[in-house]
């Protein structure tokens, strides 16, 4: 879990503490005795083909995994979820309303300019422009960020934006509300810079590898579309001295028994996170050892179009939502330590121990009943069945989950279900314009905070995929940042995802686990990173034995 204490110390114990941890190192520690290989090299699956390496321009986790390392913040996170000073050394606050970071000043980009404060006013202005268009844009409004709302609306400019540089090494954020989880957010994709001269000079290629410039521990030093990403070593990167991996590849590979074969033959080091049931139950009995299994932020669901017949009458979402055997999912088809899903924030999330609805404790055959009465009140019969499409992106396991939610919602409620299959970036285009009815998604946490994932279905908000307008749950939030303490900030988090059960909004599942296979010449893999994060700098490779 994430250490969230550094925000809610008071100020001269933060200022301590923070002063403290930057004359630490936070890379790869190989523990003493250690053999290192003398060739670095680590492969690793990403999982697909990623839709961009512009901070601005993407929303989803194999994006992130490759920008955390070409890209840092001003935190970045740790091998168990803690935040750690990135290019800011320390930060402080008085009433969580303005923020003052100092940078460090050894920060560098990769040609060898200073990283300044003016770089993160920059890149955060260009987040928030309308013009850049960035699904993430809504980010800034959850920061509650000076005049983010006016600037999305097109009522101010850019230059208005919350945010200032004091001087080359000091920068300020001013929010129109409190926010003591703000140092949470800092370490998201979002929120990292990008270096102006570059992204003017260049466009929309400023991201391939003969232009691009950053100011993380790895380079992008090659990069064959649809085939394998390359990333180098920093020599720059101001901790570049306790950097040890070398060189890292990055495969795209949507298929998990292709990556299970090459992981098996020594191509790859690091599986993606998702293995099917199938060769999990094999590679448990074979390699029970390099399996790694880490609970962590994430929740598997169903989205539903809210504004797109059927689903836009509630009956029809909650049928659905009552009808899919989410148990089964969870603990028989996967069986890897999912959890079954009644709300969509994981209980288990700060400040977080949510209260299950009613219909969580009914037995399936009761839901199934209440579900087939729903959907005769709104006019579907065994003689006029209630028919939809649910789109997936490109993945056997994806594949798997999706025959047996069509095969449930046939046996259950009599539905006739067509699965539409998409590429990764497909998928996301047509999930932001609406061309979908039910899509399988997974939302993951930014930060260790339930409005990390509450805030997305803001009527608002860039990622309400699902357009989801209830201006009670907008309120219910809104009013959770005025809350005295967390006590009363959480029965409003209460209220919101009651509101979205109430609503029947989307079908949560079950509560995702990452499942890596790990090369035992890879150290630094904890596996206790709850944001299943791959982050080069706390790796090593030993002599195989």
């Amino acid at each position: 879990m994430k250490n969230n204490m550094i925000t809610k110390m008071t100020l001269s114990a933060s200022l301590v503490s923070l002063a403290l941890m930057s004359s630490f190192s936070y890379a790869a520690t190989p523990p003493e005795g250690t053999v290192l290989s003398k060739q670095q090299h680590i492969v690793i699956n990403n999982g697909t083909e990623v839709s961009s390496l512009d901070p601005h321009k993407v929303e989803g986790a194999p994006e992130s995994n490759i920008i955390l390392n070409l890209l840092e913040g001003l935190v970045y996170v740790g091998p168990n979820g803690e935040n750690i000073p990135g290019v800011a050394q320390r930060w402080e606050t008085e009433d969580n309303k303005i923020w003052t970071f100092y940078l460090r000043d050894d920060a560098k980009w990769s040609d060898g300019t200073p990283v300044s404060a003016e770089d993160f006013v920059y890149s955060w202005r260009r987040l928030a422009d309308p013009k850049t268009g960035s699904p993430y844009a809504s980010y800034l409004e959850y920061a509650y960020v000076e005049n983010i709302a006016d600037i999305l609306n097109g009522k101010k400019k850019p230059e208005t934006l919350g945010i200032k540089a004091i001087d080359e090494h000091t920068l300020r954020v001013t929010l129109t509300q409190p926010i003591p989880y703000l140092v949470d957010m800092l370490n998201h994709t979002s929120l990292k810079p990008v270096k102006k001269d570059i992204v003017e000079k260049y466009g929309v290629n400023w991201t391939r590898p003969e232009n691009f410039v950053g100011n993380g521990a790895y380079l992008l030093d090659n990069w064959v579309v649809n085939e394998k990403m390359t990333l180098k070593r920093n020599p720059l990167y101001w901790d570049n001295k306790n950097t040890i991996i070398e060189q890292a590849i990055f495969l795209p590979l949507s298929s998990e028994t292709s990556d299970i074969n090459r992981y098996r033959s020594g191509e790859i080091q690091i599986t993606n996170s998702a293995i099917p049931p199938v060769l999990y139950k094999k590679m448990k009995q074979e390699q029970p050892q390099n399996l790694h299994i880490t609970p962590y932020l994430c929740t598997f669901f169903y989205e539903l179009n809210n504004k797109r017949a059927p689903f836009d009458d509630v009956r029809v979402r909650e049928a659905v939502k009552l009808s899919i055997d989410r148990q089964i999912i969870a603990e028989q088809i996967m069986g890897q330590g999912q959890i079954p899903a009644y709300t969509f924030t994981p209980s288990f999330i700060g400040n977080g121990n949510f209260k299950a609805p009613k219909w969580s404790s009914w037995t399936q055959q009761q839901r199934n009943e209440r579900a087939r009465e729903l959907l005769k009140e709104a006019g579907f019969d065994s003689q006029h069945p209630l028919s939809f499409t649910l789109l997936y992106n490109t993945s056997d396991q994806n594949k798997q989950q999706a025959i047996a939610a069509a095969s449930m919602y046939k046996k259950n409620i009599g539905a006739n279900v067509t699965l539409q299959n998409q590429e990764w970036k497909t998928a996301l285009e047509s999930r932001n314009q609406g061309n979908y009815q039910v899509a399988r998604a997974t939302w993951c946490a930014d930060y260790n905070e339930p409005t990390s994932f509450l805030n997305s279905f803001i009527s608002t908000s860039s990622l309400n995929t699902i357009f989801y307008e209830n201006k009670e749950y907008d309120q219910a939030l809104e009013n959770a940042l005025l809350a005295v303490d967390n006590g009363a900030r959480h029965q409003l988090y209460q209220r919101a995802e009651a509101l979205l059960d109430k609503d029947s909004a989307i079908v949560p599942i079950y509560y995702r686990v990452s499942v890596r296979l790990v090369s035992p010449t890879v150290g630094g893999f904890t596996g206790k990173d709850p944001f299943d994060y791959t982050d080069l700098k706390r790796y090593f490779i030993t002599v195989d034995d």
